[in-house]
């Protein structure tokens, strides 16, 4: 793949790493801080950097195996999360290569919609199972979500980056 100029060249992402934020980020999720509608979905957002970053190690399977764990955990309407996560993550893949082209900050802002769009699947699941409509203060968790995006991508980008000093019996 052509890089864009002055973008450092990472390391291969150890699948240790990978497993170890995903787990990070499910039990950041699974937190009793109480299910309030705009409280971000990490899991989420981790899933989407991986599929983005890594498409071929996590996939749409991972995320709708993550998607069950998290249904059993919040005793919600079993495939709810499932449907939302492997959604996020096929928009993810199909947007891998185009999103790497951008920096960070625009990179949030191209995640916003696929983060949009994964609540709204859940929230016409709960509405059609019966649930009430929670306010439109749900409106606000991909947006904190997008808003995480960079924070997300430096924390997990960490162990991939080269030494910064260059080094004369190094070609890279």
């Amino acid at each position: 793949m052509i890089m864009r100029s002055g973008q450092q060249l990472l390391l291969p992402a150890s699948p240790v790493f990978i497993w170890c934020s995903l787990l990070v980020a499910l039990l950041l999720d699974m937190l009793p801080l109480g299910r309030v509608p705009w409280m971000p979905d990490f899991l989420a957002l981790v899933l989407v950097f991986w599929n983005v970053h890594q498409p071929l190690r996590i996939g749409i399977g991972f995320a709708f195996m993550f998607g069950l764990g998290v249904d059993v955990h919040q005793s919600s309407l079993l495939g709810q999360h499932a449907l939302s996560y492997t959604t996020l993550s096929f928009c993810a893949a199909m947007i891998h290569r185009r999103l790497l082209w951008f920096p960070v900050p625009s990179q949030a802002v191209q995640v916003l919609p696929l983060f949009l769009a994964a609540h709204l699947v859940e929230l016409m699941i709960r509405l059609i199972n019966g649930n009430v409509f929670p306010g439109w203060t749900f409106l606000l968790a991909p947006m904190l979500e997008a808003l995480l995006w960079p924070v997300v991508s430096v924390i997990l980008l960490v162990p991939q980056r080269r030494a910064p000093d260059p080094d004369a019996n190094r070609p890279l």
